[in-house]
């Protein structure tokens, strides 16, 4: 049986409206049931969307846009940063699951974007990250505008992948960037 493929602005659609549910509830309206899990397990996954996002414990997809088991495609890394790694699970995703939208999630009082204000913080492996991260923001010192500075990068980073640039071309796949705001909820697409 051949995969229904969602189109990316359809894809889009659905992850605002997950997001609109999100904010009206305090419940998560995926659907993780018993079913969900047969049906994925026998059939696999369909994911509709890539979401790329933080690894804060605060920053959950899934609930945030109110999907269940199978239907999004997540990769989670401290800053949201694009790496070797990522781009590889990404390109499977768009070439071997049909995933027509990719979205990068940066959000609020985001740690890895408050330790790149730091250069003190550059031990271990944390550098390789936080490298990225001031890549991006510069000399930006508003929190809020280096996390928005910092997704646009990541989303340019995904969008230099020849495998992305040949499923724009041949298959509509978008790459979005966004901004989760911890406090209220809310996603706003950038």
């Amino acid at each position: 049986m051949d995969k229904i493929v969602m189109s990316a602005d359809k894809a889009l659609e659905r992850l605002m409206e997950g997001n609109r549910k999100y904010l009206e509830t305090d419940m998560s309206n995926g659907d993780v049931s018993y079913t969900a899990r047969l049906k994925t397990a026998g059939k696999g996954q369909e994911p509709f969307a890539v979401v790329v996002t933080c690894s804060d414990a605060r920053v959950i997809p899934e609930t945030i846009f109110s999907t269940g088991i199978g239907e999004l495609f997540v990769i989670r890394v401290a800053g949201n940063v694009i790496d070797d790694h990522q781009l590889g699970s990404i390109e499977y995703a768009a070439s071997h699951l049909g995933t027509r939208l990719i979205v990068v999630m940066g959000h609020t009082n985001c740690g890895a974007i408050g330790a790149a204000f730091h250069p003190d913080d550059d031990n271990k492996y944390i550098r390789f990250i936080l490298h990225e991260i001031r890549e991006a923001i510069r000399d930006e010192t508003d929190p809020e505008k280096a996390c928005v500075l910092n997704v646009k990068h990541s989303v340019a980073a995904v969008e230099e992948s020849l495998e992305i640039q040949k499923e724009e071309h041949e298959h509509s796949l978008k790459v979005v960037g966004a901004l989760y705001h911890i406090d209220t909820g809310k996603v706003d697409f950038i």
